[in-house]
């Protein structure tokens, strides 16, 4: 892959800069820097409407085809938008899930008419949050148990989701169901889109140690959602959620480690300033996080240009498994930078946004996937070592 950047690249990221700039002012200034890990509950009602601002511009679905609503945007110029959305210290994104998992797998696998619905919605600003993890079935995805029958022209929904980002926010929610029981465990289930706002549907805020609440349980209770609203093939919905998952670790990764290294220039700002940068060993830890970060971002790189559609390539798992755990050790080195500091952090300072980096990363290894389970997809499906053993009987 090329990474010099053609004139026509520069002008654009000079276009994003300018449009940063012009529109993060006023009533939206608050907002640089807000909303990452941690801090999500910040300003949702104002996020919420950046993100039509975005979309009138043109910058939600800035990937997307031109025929559904998009720019038609190469990969350079997307990871040149994540980029310099990151350096500006553009909001979190409460429309991440809505434009880069829900859209993409909509224009992969959902009819003419999911897309003509959704797309242009979702490019206004309507929220989705996500229906997979469930108590028994976190990285065991294939084993959830939640069901959706079909009553004349609807499904009926019931069951529980947990870890559900933002669910006390959305309009949608895609939640992978079983809708053959009597299937095999990958079989049998079905990718179905359902509205969050009705009867039958109870959003319950699970407290984190950050001191927010940005997920949630999700239960259903004979919620119901349109026949036709089942994306791909009816008990088809394993290959559609898989095809979801490597959307996720697509191109706005890139943009997620800018915000990783705006967070390790804070950590070094500080070992700068109150001396912690004199011990050698802090040193040395601050030269590997550096240097983490660029093993990081060429590996990205790499999976950018050589993944394919709903497949879980190599690239993908070991980025998740290295960027989980990179993320994890900056958290602890902060803490050992700022020292008894780390304890009395003032609110809005500095210290405090990386005691929330420290906090909130202890579930980086656990969500979208086990450090445990990214090892055992890398050593079997890119590896080819044997299968880990299973009880008998189970599939």
């Amino acid at each position: 892959m090329d990474l010099r950047f053609s004139p026509e690249e520069e002008a654009f990221r000079a276009e994003v800069r300018g449009f940063l700039d012009a529109r993060l002012t006023g009533e939206y200034a608050c907002l640089r820097g807000r909303g990452g890990p941690g801090d999500e509950e910040a300003y949702p009602a104002l996020r919420r409407a950046w993100e039509g601002v975005l979309g009138e511009a043109g910058y939600v679905g800035l990937g997307w085809p031109v025929e559904h609503g998009g720019r038609g945007a190469s990969l350079m110029e997307q990871v040149l938008f994540g980029e310099e959305y990151a350096r500006q210290r553009g909001p979190g994104r409460l429309g991440h899930i809505g434009e880069h998992l829900v859209a993409p797998t909509l224009i992969a696998f959902g009819t003419d008419a999911h897309k003509r619905r959704f797309l242009p919605q979702i490019q206004r600003g309507e929220l989705w949050c996500q229906g997979y993890s469930e108590p028994g079935a976190g990285s065991d995805l294939a084993s959830v148990r939640t069901r959706a029958e079909r009553s004349g022209g609807e499904w009926v929904i019931s069951g529980q989701k947990v870890w559900t980002s933002h669910a006390h926010l959305s309009d949608w929610c895609f939640v992978l169901c079983r809708t053959d029981p009597d299937a095999p465990k990958h079989r049998g289930l079905s990718y179905l889109l359902v509205p969050m706002r009705q009867p039958g549907i109870t959003v319950r805020p699970i407290p984190q140690m950050t001191g927010g609440s940005e997920f949630s349980e999700v239960f259903f209770d004979g919620a119901r959602t349109e026949a036709d609203l089942v994306v791909g093939e009816e008990n088809g919905g394993w290959r559609v959620a898989m095809g979801t998952l490597a959307f996720e670790r697509g191109v706005s990764t890139l943009g997620q480690q800018i915000g990783f290294s705006n967070e390790l220039a804070k950590v070094l700002e500080i070992a700068r300033r109150n001396g912690a940068a004199r011990d050698p060993l802090i040193r040395q830890r601050l030269a590997r996080a550096w240097m983490g970060l660029r093993v990081m971002r060429w590996n990205a790189l790499r999976t950018l240009g050589g993944s394919e559609l709903g497949e879980l390539g190599r690239t993908a798992s070991i980025g998740k498994l290295y960027w989980s755990e990179w993320h994890q050790r900056l958290g602890e080195l902060a803490m050992e930078v700022l020292g008894a500091d780390a304890e009395v952090a003032e609110p809005g300072s500095d210290a405090a946004a990386l005691q929330r980096v420290f906090l909130f990363s202890r579930a980086d290894t656990i969500y979208a996937g086990t450090s445990e389970i990214q090892r055992n997809l890398i050593g079997e499906r890119a590896l080819g070592l044997p299968p880990e053993p299973r009880p008998q009987g189970t599939k």
